[in-house]
């Protein structure tokens, strides 16, 4: 991999305000993003020289990267705004790099993504809205919770860990058949960034396997279970309401007079804080934020699993996408002392799945770095076995039809994952 090629992928993986549609910076509630003629196209580099071309494009016409390689012959896809699509075009043609249209339109895409519910399908079951084939508000997700807490007391408890920026209950579910504080735990969440739904789809359906199907009960068995399906909730109902590809937090900026908003949450954790991969420019999509810990739904998460930490054997962290389970550490070309230990136990997960093939490995050397993300931290305070995940299919607009082919592939490694943590011993300090 070239130099250039690892310092754009620093810089350029995610673009800034001005190059985002109009209202994407701005948007209220009452202003919807559009993204009208915007176009992913797919461009696939054969040489250190075509790779460095390209990205020279990407960074002088401020294009984000939807998918990420760093492999040649790998293809690279971009998203390209109408303004841009006759110039870059050009700039391709002139680097003799072809591409192929993956989206035509992407906000006929975002129409399209979730299906329209009628009536009688959204009150056909009083107690709960969900089901895994359209992606859901944070309301039925949370009612679902709910639901299932009334419904299976000796099995769940919802824990209310915090609040949002604006005033959002931050929950986990703990999934458990035992009273014990020596038993192990297994820790998964979703939704760091509010763009990715896909995420809390796979993860509340993990969670609706373990709690609502008897043939899973073998889970429970020596293992606890923690789940947060919306690590951000504030930027995840904005996604829904105002714009789609929303990726960070709601607080307000302390500079630009506000003009751009919100933290990645994924760079906002203590461990190698503001390092590679992260950006002190408030209208980065990576944008660490003005300290450690900025965001209240960052600083609830830590506190809670530091308070667990000592039971807790296996983390798991769920964005998307790109088909990948990543090993620490994320903040530069380094492993952990534990690190081959961690690789056998995902390779043996990847083995199970039946649909898609996931390339599993250290987190610099199949993505980028990034610091101050939530896996490495993890692993700093001493969880044996972590793990971040880009869950299959290209892109983040996905049609709901995806749901359950993704969710009932990924589920099959937790036979993996928990079978490896019921050996464990958990010593209570």
């Amino acid at each position: 991999m070239s130099l250039l090629f690892a310092l754009f992928a620093v810089n350029w993986v995610f673009f800034a305000c001005h190059a985002a549609p109009t209202g994407q910076c701005k948007a209220t509630r009452n202003t919807a993003t559009s993204y009208s003629g915007f176009q992913i196209w797919s461009i696939t580099p054969h040489s250190q020289s075509e790779q460095t071309a390209l990205f020279k494009i990407i960074k002088n016409y401020k294009l984000e990267i939807w998918k990420e390689t760093k492999e040649l012959d790998d293809p690279v896809d971009i998203m390209v705004p109408p303004r841009v699509q006759k110039e870059v075009r050009q700039k391709l043609k002139e680097a003799k790099l072809p591409y192929d249209i993956e989206i035509l339109d992407l906000q006929k895409e975002i129409k399209n993504e979730n299906p329209i519910v009628n009536a009688s399908a959204s009150t056909r079951n009083a107690a709960h809205q969900m089901d895994w084939t359209r992606y859901h508000r944070l309301d039925d997700i949370y009612g679902y919770l709910k639901y299932l807490a009334d419904t299976y007391p000796c099995h769940v408890q919802l824990i209310n860990i915090g609040t949002s920026y604006e005033g959002r209950p931050l929950y986990v579910v703990h999934i458990s058949n035992s009273t014990s504080a020596h038993t192990p735990a297994i820790w998964i969440d979703g939704t760091f960034h509010a763009r990715e739904w896909i995420s809390p789809a796979v993860v509340t359906y993990i969670i609706q396997q373990l709690v609502e199907d008897p043939a899973n009960l073998k889970l429970l068995q020596n293992v606890d279970w923690y789940i947060m399906p919306v690590v951000n909730p504030d930027g995840y109902e904005y996604s829904h309401v105002s714009s789609r590809l929303w990726r960070k937090t709601r607080s307000p900026s302390e500079v630009e007079s506000g003009r751009c908003q919100g933290v990645d949450p994924n760079r906002n954790f203590d461990f190698k804080w503001g390092g590679a991969g992260s950006s002190s420019n408030p209208c980065s999509q990576v944008y660490k934020g003005p300290k450690a810990f900025s965001e209240p739904e960052t600083l609830a998460y830590a506190n809670f699993i530091s308070s667990i930490s000592y039971k807790t054997k296996l983390y798991l962290t769920l964005h998307s996408s790109g088909q990948k389970i990543m090993l620490p550490w994320g903040y530069d070309r380094i492993v952990p002392h534990n690190f081959d230990e961690m690789l056998a136990l995902a390779q043996n997960a990847a083995c199970k799945f039946k649909l898609f093939n996931y390339k599993v490995g250290n987190k610099v050397d199949l993505l980028y770095r990034a610091s101050g993300n939530s896996a490495d931290w993890a692993a700093s305070i001493g969880i044996e076995y972590v793990y971040s995940v880009e869950l299959p299919i290209r892109g983040f607009v996905l049609p709901a039809s995806n749901i359950i082919p993704v969710s009932q592939d990924f589920f099959r490694a937790m036979d993996v994952f928990a079978d490896k943590v019921s050996t464990l011993t958990v010593v209570v300090k």
